[in-house]
């Protein structure tokens, strides 16, 4: 087991969380809600941000399971719809502030990544490290747009869906994780996340 490996996607999955729910919060003050900033987590600071299961055991097992998809989730950052002036239309804008940080961050360390090998900078564990933390913004943009609350995908569809609809659906959030956990685990999920993440890795040029 290669421990320098292991610290690099520690390091690049807390990034991406950190970014990932700052994203929500900072969405979400735009927009008129003040929670997040009010309970001092419109931080990046990861700590602030650590869930004990998503963040620490889930990564941990999945890595020492050797898994060839290392994730995990963050504390959620509290939003309180209703201050918002469209308490739906604004969770879906705050939803989607998470997926679209990180796929701005690895469009970022895709320039990084580039601008190093142009100019000559061979450091080889930071060029890891940029590899390593690219592809986790992208499956962590992908799977968190997954339409099934509470990913964000699921509240994004929420906010499309004319209000009965939204009504109905949302009633599978408490069901939701268990869903996803299904579909990874009999690899259904797999298969319709590789071909959007390979997509987007071949668009930044790093496929």
């Amino acid at each position: 087991m290669n421990f320098g490996i292991i610290a690099i996607q520690v390091v690049a999955l807390f990034m991406a969380l950190t970014f990932h729910e700052f994203a929500h919060g900072w969405v979400a003050r735009k927009l008129g809600d003040r929670t997040a900033e009010s309970m001092g987590r419109l931080t990046l600071n990861p700590k602030d941000h650590i869930d004990p299961f998503g963040t620490l055991l889930v990564p941990a097992l999945l890595i020492f399971m050797n898994s060839p998809v290392v994730f995990g989730w963050a504390k959620p950052v509290p939003i309180n719809p209703y201050n918002f002036r469209n308490p739906r239309k604004g969770m879906m804008w705050a939803a989607l502030g998470g997926p679209a940080i990180n796929f701005i961050l690895a469009a970022g360390l895709v320039l990084v990544f580039k601008g190093m090998l142009f100019f000559g900078i061979v450091v080889k564990p930071l060029l890891i490290f940029l590899i390593v933390a690219i592809q986790l913004n992208v499956f962590l943009a992908v799977f968190n747009l997954i339409p099934i609350p509470p990913l964000d995908g699921g509240r994004v569809l929420v906010g499309l869906l004319p209000q009965a609809q939204a009504v109905a659906f949302s009633r599978i959030e408490p069901y939701g994780f268990l869903i996803v956990i299904a579909l990874l685990y009999f690899d259904i999920l797999d298969r319709f996340l590789f071909y959007p993440i390979a997509v987007v890795l071949r668009f930044l040029g790093v496929s």
